[in-house]
């Protein structure tokens, strides 16, 4: 039990040291993004404002059936009274 306990602690460690290895020297998983400056949020919304003006000049699309011309219509039937 106490071999088995040693391999698996030797394969964390060895797991450990190899994701370390890829990692670059300084780099931090944090998000350590630097907060924007007002410019540039007030750009950012700019942006976003004119993306949805442009959204919404965009005609609706119709919905064709790209089958429509290859069917058939089914014959009516006769109500039997």
């Amino acid at each position: 039990m106490l071999r088995k306990i040693i391999h698996a602690t030797l394969i964390m460690l060895l797991m450990t040291e190899a994701v370390a290895a890829q990692i670059k020297p300084g780099v931090t998983l944090k998000n350590d993004k630097p907060s924007r400056s007002k410019e540039q949020q007030e750009y950012d919304k700019a942006v976003d404002r004119e993306y949805q003006s442009g959204i919404k000049k965009v005609p609706d699309q119709k919905k064709s059936d790209p089958w429509g011309d290859i069917r058939t219509t089914p014959p009516a039937t006769k109500n039997k009274q």
